[in-house]
């Protein structure tokens, strides 16, 4: 059972939003990543007023979401290896970390005209996952050869002081805008406050909402 209420979390979320509008985003979309929480946390979220949830890990999302019921917006913003697509199909509602052409073709296969993010590189660090900036148009276009509804980029910031994740997320903006996309996803609890200042559309946020991670 989750040990955080509805109440506790409703309470976060009115905050996260005030400050939100103090930094100029009130329009920024907020997704609460349950990654490592339970069900009934996932459950408290949606009584609190939240609409989308971030999940990162495959088996974990279909455990937890199988058999759940009626969903929030379900976003995967975790690495994803193809053959966990099949798994996830019919859960997910926006793939946001397509970083090849490969994982596109898979989606497209199992979730024809789905909604995917391409996740671009914006760290330097291997682990985070994310095409190379320069290559970002190139699949953007492959990826809608492929049926799929690109809505926007996505970008993870080096783990460092916030103010080091700046340059990281201008490109990402600046990508979004050449490429004419609608949403930035970009900015979580530790560093929203730059990415937002830099023109996020969507923060994605877990610890600031939600407390410690459970392991």
């Amino acid at each position: 059972m989750s040990t955080v209420d509805a109440a506790l979390i409703h309470e976060r979320l009115v905050a996260l939003r005030e400050r939100l509008t103090s930094l100029g985003g009130g329009d920024v979309k907020i997704i609460g990543v349950t990654k490592t929480h339970d069900a009934e946390l996932v459950r408290s979220a949606m009584e609190a007023g939240i609409t989308d949830i971030g999940e990162n890990y495959a088996q974990e999302t279909v455990a937890k979401l199988q058999d759940f019921g009626p969903l929030p917006v379900v976003h995967f913003i975790g690495q994803l290896q193809r053959n966990k697509v099949r798994k996830l199909a019919g859960l997910v509602d926006v793939w946001q970390t397509v970083d090849r052409l490969e994982l596109g073709t898979e989606i497209a296969k199992r979730d024809p005209g789905a909604r995917v993010m391409i996740q671009v590189d914006i760290s330097g660090e291997e682990t985070k996952g994310g095409c190379a900036p320069a290559e970002t148009g190139r699949l953007v276009e492959q990826v809608r050869d492929l049926g799929l509804d690109v809505v926007g980029l996505m970008g993870v910031a080096m783990l460092a002081e916030p103010e080091e994740g700046r340059a990281g997320f201008r490109l990402l903006r600046s990508l979004v805008d050449d490429l004419g996309l609608a949403e930035c996803s970009m900015g979580m609890s530790g560093d929203l406050d730059v990415a937002v200042d830099e023109g996020s559309t969507m923060i994605r946020v877990g610890t600031g909402l939600f407390g410690p991670r459970r392991h």
